[in-house]
């Protein structure tokens, strides 16, 4: 038994009101689409066929490191055009297929599976999915005969004022027989808005006398479809809500789900608090026993155990074990601090490496700097790297103690075991063991092992 999948992904979606292919819109920091990739990829034996048209290059660029092939819809003749599109990648190749849509992200694979195994256990050629509910969202209604049978599904803008009073609606996923799919479409009859209707295949089925099974969705939020921002908020807060309780239930303490905010792509070690305002966004990974927060956003970050980040702002930096940050820090692109490194107040590192057991008081900066272990960084202190044309390296060895409001005037390098005194402006080079003072800092003297 081979198993492909169709996921559509063609339409304008003309109610977002903006310019980003609908599918692109991201829920829980991923492109909607991204999910209803991860919902099928436990299922199907061969890479998803993702249906495109608008917007398509951009939706293949978005999706370039996924395991996905593409059907192109040129022309958008509605969903059974769409599904006949994606013939080419499959016809001959799978005995199932399963459609879904690309605009449905809370729609889980777990649920896909159970329609597959209802879909398995029918004579049926296809086997669809619906949910009962007060608030119809723009679905077609499920029809029934007189003894319960689905019968037809009629779309909201065809249904007539009885069939709009039925509260069972399609949530559009299917599982198809491959062969009868493939035959089956070419009977759509064309809509009165000249489309041809994924959904009248229930009614050919149920034509030819098959008896169509519909698999109930017990949790009606997985059937929530993004067509407008309003829909987009709604499906990002159940999409949140499910993060949250995954690392709660996997041992990370959470301690306001409501204003936590956790992307789909991160990753989070077991006895790690977060507090409340914190958003943990992209490819991030917070280690064990760590406390994050409050008011903390770490962006592509890594960060290792036992680290306490207060109120800060980390993009794609690198935080060892036993960091301490904040209140008030920023960790810029490139920021390496390795293990027991302690950021004071309104401390900013960028592009720069800091040795274990360094320390940088608070209202200080280093950009493109090499700093090596034990070094205490004044407060006030900053690297000068910019001479306005280019960026400019400052080296610091271990052991070295910078005074309160050193200026580090780039390139520059201070040797192991060195002292700046406060308000130093560092113009030139300084030797190991040497002590410097002044504007320009001079070389007073050279230090002992006593000193």
């Amino acid at each position: 038994m081979t198993i492909a999948s169709i996921i559509l992904a063609a339409g304008q979606g003309t109610r977002m009101r903006s310019k980003l292919p609908k599918v692109l819109h991201p829920v829980a920091g991923k492109p909607m689409v991204w999910h209803a990739i991860r919902a099928v990829s436990q299922l199907a034996d061969l890479p998803p066929v993702i249906v495109v048209g608008f917007g398509a290059e951009a939706v293949k660029q978005s999706l370039k490191a996924e395991r996905v092939d593409f059907a192109l819809q040129a022309e958008q003749l509605g969903t059974g055009h769409a599904v006949a599109s994606a013939r080419p990648n499959l016809e001959g190749k799978a005995n199932l297929v399963l459609v879904t849509y690309a605009d449905m992200p809370l729609l889980r694979g777990e649920s896909l599976k159970d329609l597959m195994a209802l879909h398995q256990q029918s004579s049926s050629p296809v086997t669809m999915t619906s949910y009962f509910g007060e608030e119809a969202r723009g679905f077609g209604r499920v029809v029934r005969d007189s003894h319960g049978h689905v019968a037809q599904i009629v779309e909201q803008a065809d249904a007539t004022p009885e069939q709009l009073a039925i509260r069972e609606y399609n949530v559009s996923a299917y599982c198809f027989d491959a062969d009868w799919l493939w035959g089956a479409l070419e009977n759509i009859p064309i809509s009165a808005k000249g489309e041809y209707y994924l959904t009248d295949l229930i009614g050919l089925a149920v034509a030819e006398g098959h008896q169509v099974n519909s698999m109930v969705l017990e949790d009606p939020l997985e059937a929530i479809g993004l067509n407008n921002r309003v829909h987009l908020a709604a499906a990002d807060k159940v999409m949140r809500q499910r993060i949250n309780e995954k690392w709660m239930l996997a041992g990370v303490t959470i301690i306001n789900p409501d204003a936590t905010y956790i992307e789909a792509g991160v990753t989070i070690g077991q006895d790690t608090v977060i507090q409340p305002n914190t958003h943990l966004r992209g490819t991030t990974m917070i280690g064990e026993d760590c406390e994050i927060g409050p008011d903390t956003t770490v962006i592509d970050s890594v960060v290792g155990d036992r680290a306490h980040l207060i109120a800060s702002m980390i993009e794609q930096a690198e935080i060892s074990n036993d960091v301490t940050m904040g209140p008030f820090c920023h960790l810029r692109k490139g920021a390496i601090l390795k293990e027991g490194v302690h950021l004071g107040n309104f401390a900013e590192v960028k592009d720069s490496s800091l040795g274990a057991g360094t320390k940088m008081g608070h209202f200080s900066y280093i950009g493109n700097a090499v700093i090596g272990k034990n070094v205490n960084i004044g407060a006030g202190t900053i690297t000068c790297n910019y001479d306005g044309e280019k960026k400019n390296p400052t080296e610091i060895g271990d052991d070295v103690f910078l005074g309160s409001d050193t200026m580090l005037v780039a390139p520059v390098k201070i040797g192991d075991r060195s002292i700046t005194g406060a308000g130093a402006v560092v113009t030139r080079d300084v030797p190991q063991d040497t002590l410097v003072m002044g504007v320009p800092a001079k070389e007073k003297r050279k230090l002992e092992k006593s000193d």
